[in-house]
């Protein structure tokens, strides 16, 4: 394994970072092989190769999975894994071969003078890289952004006032991008970018990737978001929208626990980034700027085996008889959730109350035992919730309660495992009520638990076969509802419909609950942690595949950093290049998109500068050379805009109008003779026009083009499908074709493109014995890919006596059957400049013989 050292990545942020020491390298010497020691000193480069004999991932997260206690007599600290915890569970999804390391902060505070020997221990004992922040920095990163900024806005809570959630605050969003460095630092430490896989958790470490994209082009990166994604309308209002969204695209493979969440990230690509995404053979994906990232969607499971050895302990089983004596003749109905205000507990209570209220039969027949987990965050949110859930729960105990008996109890201290499990296979209804929630695993648990094990039957007197049931009443707003097609869904804003579930979950007989119970338990025992980890290892496999297939650019300063991935064949075209072999050729072809390649396509003025006329009338007054302009706009505008270029030869409308110069009549494509299906396409577009704010029609006398590039980006590409089908249908037995390109849809002539334009331009210089020995095409869109692929395949024909040099040129680093890029109009232009002086200029042996001749004289 070859180590390699942290680089500092300060400079990728724009602003002033917190004021901390640079990280140091707490591993400065790694073993990496038996009894081979490492000197990790050198930096290498982003794509070294590799010398790992094995697989190794590594698995970065806000919290290492370790429990950290300081002995009292010698001053040392004592670590233990942490096994409730998913990250130490996720391992049972890879094979026995792999090495698992884990990168995170730990959860106390270690001096920095301890700092080398803790990392040692901890390398050594548990595969584990500490991420050590300081004090401040921690606290403005975890319980300031992510806590007060991140947390409320992906639960859709919105800072509409300061009582109201806290205000976006730039300091924090410094200390957040500096914690993420560090985080990036350590996995520099360790990685082996060839080999090694990196699997990102959560919404603490969205910019993390762009970091390690940074350093290493092609490392094999994977993230997943265990929180919910906010729709585009709640994270547009997040300053920092575009450098987080980056960050996530800077990963191969992004996981999301329902399609919800995926969907809503996937509009923010498309609204904020302008990025459309596509299936691909069943999986989602996003083509950013040559890479396919994936998005998979997969809700976390449990650990199967975990919970069943809790239930098997004696204590789990003395409890479970605890508690059916101390509510013998009582329903319990379930809640366990943390203290936070998007658990919906006081909610749960409401409808408690309400339920009591509507059934007095039930009152002394069913109990709310509402477990109430540590708040892992702080503030007057999470102490207002609790005064309301106790008010309440004080309220109902005072209202329907007796000396024997209480509606409500409230177990507010931390409850052991085995109690919680306890709990879970005695409770007849488990209820979670949260308004918000990524992936809550309590109802999963609790039809594990219900399940039980031989064992527990045999502890509480069982017969091993007897059929078990379960009631689930959760929350639609919760990340394992879609999984639960048995369980009995929920608005928890409507306190009536609530209390209504809870009442068919106590009333349902039990063969009804006995196979709804079955259902559940196939899935949550078939799709436990192990499979969630072991799909989304695979996938991320699968989207790494075709890392060194490609040639990686970086591009993009501070965290709008990105890689433009491209076939390795994919270069630059260098001006000299072009130009020395346009000196030494002399029937030269050369066609030129219009919008985009030498017009910018983000210009407001469309007709061309003095510059694009100047350099396209010198291009034209060489005798040696054949230039058209090939371009989708009708042929009334194009003439008045290049009028100044009399030799130019122009191709209007995809090439059904085309002339060869200004004094030429126009030539009209006998393919779209028969233009009668616009009578029928014009009336639909209208339709669409008219429903769709922000679209337009453009009719051109061989083509209509729907354009929707100001409507709602989401509306107008449903809408824009919708078009693209209806017409294709109404089409479909006419001589005409329904294309869609970037924000249109167009129905022109079939058989009419720029293709077939440069196939008749080639073969007419062929026809007057002036075949090409020199053939250059630029453009910047789709419709220029078909120029592209006729050149290769006319100039590759027989019908030429010599192979001439070929440059297709394709505007922008995208993939593209171009063989070469330039990056944007205005290089075309320089380019073209460079062609121009070479026409201009004589040959150096001409000039040299005028002045010999002159000195003779």
């Amino acid at each position: 394994m070859a180590s390699r050292s942290c680089v500092n990545f300060l400079h990728l942020v724009s602003g002033d970072l917190l004021d901390i020491p640079q990280t140091p390298r707490s591993l400065p010497r790694v073993m990496t092989v038996p009894g081979i020691i490492s000197d990790a000193d050198g930096y290498g480069d982003s794509d070294a190769s590799s010398s790992g004999s094995h697989e190794r991932k590594i698995i970065v997260a806000n919290m290492l999975p370790l429990h950290a206690k300081k002995d009292a007599e010698t001053g040392k600290w004592c670590f233990s894994l942490d096994d409730d915890l998913l990250l130490l569970h996720l391992k049972d999804g890879f094979s026995s071969e792999t090495e698992v390391i884990y990168v995170g902060c730990l959860k106390v505070d270690i001096d920095a003078s301890e700092h080398d020997e803790v990392s040692k221990k901890l390398w050594d004992d548990f595969n584990c890289i500490p991420t050590f922040l300081p004090h401040d920095l921690q606290k403005k990163f975890y319980l300031g952004f992510c806590k007060q900024q991140l947390w409320p806005l992906f639960h859709y809570m919105l800072p509409m006032c300061p009582d109201h959630g806290d205000r976006f605050d730039r300091s924090l969003w410094q200390a957040y991008v500096s914690a993420n460095k560090i985080f990036a630092d350590k996995v520099m430490e360790v990685i082996n970018p060839d080999d090694d896989y990196v699997w990102v958790q959560d919404y603490h470490l969205m910019v993390l990737p762009t970091f390690l994209r940074k350093r290493f082009n092609r490392i094999k990166l994977g993230f997943f978001l265990h929180s919910p994604f906010p729709s585009s309308e709640i994270y547009r209002t997040l300053p920092v929208r575009d450098e987080i969204l980056r960050g996530l695209l800077n990963c191969d493979l992004i996981g999301f626990q329902t399609f919800d969440y995926a969907r809503h990230f996937l509009s923010c690509c498309s609204r904020m980034l302008g990025l459309d995404y596509e299936s691909k053979r069943g999986h989602i994906g996003l083509d950013y700027f040559g890479r396919t990232v994936y998005i998979k969607i997969l809700p976390v499971g449990v650990h199967m085996g975990r919970l069943e050895s809790v239930l098997n302990l004696p204590s789990t089983a003395a409890k479970v008889k605890e508690i059916q004596k101390q509510f013998d003749g009582k329903k319990i109905i379930l809640g366990i959730d943390d203290m936070d205000i998007f658990k919906g507990i006081s909610l749960k209570l409401l409808a408690m109350e309400q339920l009591l209220q509507q059934h007095p039969e039930l009152q002394g027949k069913v109990v709310l035992v509402q477990i109430v987990n540590p708040a892992r965050g702080s503030g007057k949110d999470v102490q207002e919730a609790r005064k309301e859930t106790y008010l309440t729960a004080k309220r109902i105990n005072e209202v329907y309660g007796s000396p024997n008996y209480e509606p409500v109890i409230l177990i507010d201290r931390h409850v052991p495992r085995y109690e919680k499990s306890a709990y879970y296979a005695v409770a007849e209804c488990c209820i979670v009520n949260a308004v918000r929630d990524g992936m809550n695993l309590v109802p999963y648990k609790y039809i594990v638990c219900r399940q039980g094990t031989p064992i527990m039957d045999e502890a509480v007197g069982r017969d091993k076969d007897s059929p078990r049931t379960s009631m689930l009443v959760v929350s639609e707003f919760i990340g394992c509802s879609p999984s639960l097609s048995g369980a009995i869904r929920i608005n928890p804003w409507d306190v009536d419909a609530v209390a209504d579930a809870l009442t068919s979950a106590l009333i349902m007989r039990d063969s009804e609950k006995q196979l709804r119970h079955e259902k559940h338990y196939r899935y949550v025992s078939t799709h436990d942690v192990a499979y969630w980890a072991c799909s989304f290892s695979q996938d991320l496999e699968r989207a790494c595949r075709d890392h060194y297939s490609k040639r990686c650019w970086g591009i993009g300063l501070g965290l709008g950093f990105r890689v433009v991935s491209l076939s390795p064949s994919f270069r630059r075209l260098s001006i000299d290049h072009i130009v020395s072999a346009y000196r030494r050729t002399n029937r030269r072809a050369i066609f030129l998109d219009y919008d985009g390649t030498v017009v910018p396509e983000t210009s407001i003025v469309k007709s061309p500068s003095a510059e694009v006329i100047s350099v396209l009338k010198t291009l034209c007054s060489d005798p040696k050379n054949t230039v058209f302009i090939v371009s989708g706009r009708g042929r009334h505008s194009l003439s008045e805009w290049l009028a100044p270029c009399e030799k130019l030869g122009i191709a209007a409308e995809h090439g059904y109008f085309l002339r060869w110069s200004k004094t030429s009549e126009w030539e009209t494509s006998p393919l779209g003779a028969d233009l009668e299906w616009k009578g029928i396409v014009e009336p639909i577009m209208r339709l669409y026009t008219e429903a769709t704010d922000g679209s337009n029609i453009e009719i051109k006398e061989s083509a209509l083009v729907w354009h929707h590039q100001d409507a709602d980006p989401d509306f107008g590409s449903c809408q824009a499908k919708e078009l693209l089908d209806h017409l294709e249908n109404v089409v479909s037995n006419e001589p005409a074709v329904v294309k869609r390109g970037q924000d249109i849809v167009e129905v022109k002539p079939q058989g009419v493109s720029k293709g077939l334009v440069a196939e008749k331009v080639l073969s007419r210089m062929v026809k007057d014995e002036m075949p090409p020995d020199f053939v250059m095409c630029v453009g910047d869109d789709r419709s220029d890919e078909d120029m592209f692929e006729s050149i290769l395949s006319t100039v590759s024909g027989p019908s030429l006596p010599a192979a001439p040099e070929i440059f297709a040129c394709t505007v922008g680093r995208k993939p593209s059957k171009a063989k070469y890029y330039l990056d944007d109009a205005a290089d075309v232009v320089k380019l073209l400049q460079g062609l121009a002086t070479a026409s201009c200029s004589k040959p150096r042996f001409l000039e040299q013989n005028r002045v010999s001749f002159e000195s003779a004289v």
